[in-house]
């Protein structure tokens, strides 16, 4: 007989091993092993789920007792899978909870102190990234985002600066400009003009000025909103404020080094940590897209402090909430994207790439196909559209140029209007990449292959 699963090997690469039945093209040799397989994997995460404690001796899963009992009958595989993916969704969701309420809470002691300054106004942060979209490739180490959109002080305008659209993400800035306020004076007391009385202005709010503490001025005339200064600002902030809020008495709290965000890392009695990182947006017009802090940075590459990365994260974000409105109860739509991301760490391949692909498939086929009884179905369709979009070089953005998208998203005018975009366009231009992305998708399932019916 041929070993199922070699004992030795790790949670990552059973996770992986599962997977790789999606590959074999005999569906007898798929149900024969994965009842095995999949219990073998339960056991491992689940153990790996349970330690996650909100304090030391309770567990978060607690707030969701299981129920039912796993059957070796392989046509429960399902039901057994669901089983751990609610008790895992239970852990994630508790997490979520704990970083929204940190940075609301900050975010309300924040706005309270700047109520009379002229620094940006900070709105209500949204969580972005596979976390908050439901799906979580890095499982217990997963960075919990949200994105706090900026708005101009009184006195004060944004103007976007957007780079072209034919690279993503475009490199942009946010020019600001004084506005006059000679007229706008009721309400708000005997508020000085920083247009007609810009000296007396900045005099007698020279502690919270923005155009010196967060702008940084460029070679032709004007100041920038500077990502660097406002990630120190946010910082400072965040430091000076923890003493009052209540998470205090839970947590400890450290902030770690970041020049374009607040990376935060909660660690509760037990030593267990949790990671935030609070990002930066301007919103184009009233747009679910936005000028982001968060820029890619590659070694020995200097990115200004005045350069925004346009971001579909929010869009991103809005778009698995409407999937989710739309798809019944048992739907794994988010599990097929979990266990592809699995298979697809540790090569070039990226997590958006898969996500891009994953929310072209979403958007294509009927809320329905994706239940349960689709689920092997499902992930072969993915890892299908991979190699497809691969061996054609061709991966299109999803929200630039496409004409199906749903209503609830609203996207720029020049977001409507474009062609599509390739996201491919560097593996035409480069054969080396390409070549290599391909040698990687056909070594991992050669690897999983062995690694299934070998063992080694």
């Amino acid at each position: 007989m041929v070993t199922l699963i070699n004992p030795a090997i790790n949670a990552h690469e059973v996770v992986k091993h599962f997977i790789a039945l999606t590959y074999q093209p005999c569906c007898q040799i798929r149900q024969k092993f994965t009842s095995g397989f999949v219990k073998y994997y339960l056991t491992k995460t689940e153990a790996e789920n349970q330690k996650e404690t909100t304090s030391c001796g309770s567990t978060e899963d607690e707030e969701e007792a299981s129920k039912g009992e796993d059957s070796d009958d392989k046509g429960h595989l399902v039901k057994i899978l669901a089983k751990h993916v609610r008790g895992a969704s239970v852990s994630v969701a508790y997490k979520r909870r704990v970083a929204e309420d940190l940075v609301s809470d900050l975010l309300g002691v924040f706005q309270a102190r700047l109520a009379s300054s002229f620094f940006p106004v900070l709105e209500p942060a949204i969580g972005v990234g596979s976390a908050f979209e439901g799906w979580n490739p890095r499982g217990h180490d997963a960075v919990y985002r949200l994105l706090v959109p900026l708005k101009p002080p009184r006195g004060h305008t944004f103007h976007l600066e957007l780079g072209s659209a034919e690279k993503m993400p475009a490199k942009s800035r946010v020019r600001v400009q004084l506005q006059c306020t000679c007229m706008r004076g009721q309400g708000v007391g005997n508020m000085l003009c920083f247009v007609h009385q810009p000296e007396e202005a900045l005099r007698t709010n020279q502690d919270s000025n923005l155009l010196s503490d967060l702008c940084t001025s460029a070679a032709r005339p004007g100041f920038y909103l500077d990502v660097q200064k406002i990630a120190r600002w946010f910082q400072t902030l965040v430091s000076s404020a923890w003493g009052e809020m209540a998470q205090w008495h839970h947590y400890s709290m450290k902030v770690l080094p970041s020049r374009r965000s607040c990376k935060l890392q909660l660690t509760n009695a037990c030593g267990r940590s949790l990671f935030v990182e609070v990002m930066f947006g301007v919103q184009q017009g009233n747009s679910d897209i936005f000028l982001s802090s968060q820029v890619a940075e590659h070694p020995g590459c200097f990115i200004p402090g005045t350069t925004w990365a346009e971001s579909c994260a929010v869009a991103e974000a809005k778009f698995f909430r409407h999937v989710a409105k739309q798809a019944p109860q048992d739907t794994f739509h988010l599990q097929c994207l979990q266990l592809c991301a699995g298979i697809l760490e540790g090569t070039s391949l990226s997590t958006d790439t898969l996500k891009t692909v994953g929310m072209h498939l979403l958007n294509t086929l009927p809320p329905t196909s994706w239940t349960r009884r689709e689920f092997v179905s499902r992930m072969q369709d993915i890892m299908w559209d991979l190699r497809k979009c691969l061996e054609e070089k061709r991966l299109n953005h999803f929200f630039l140029g496409n004409e199906n998208m749903p209503k609830d998203i609203t996207l720029p005018p020049a977001f409507q209007a474009a062609e599509p975009l390739n996201l491919f366009q560097c593996l035409v231009q480069d054969p080396a990449a390409h070549a290599k992305a391909l040698r990687e998708l056909e070594e991992v399932q050669a690897q999983l292959r062995r690694l299934l019916f070998c063992g080694v």
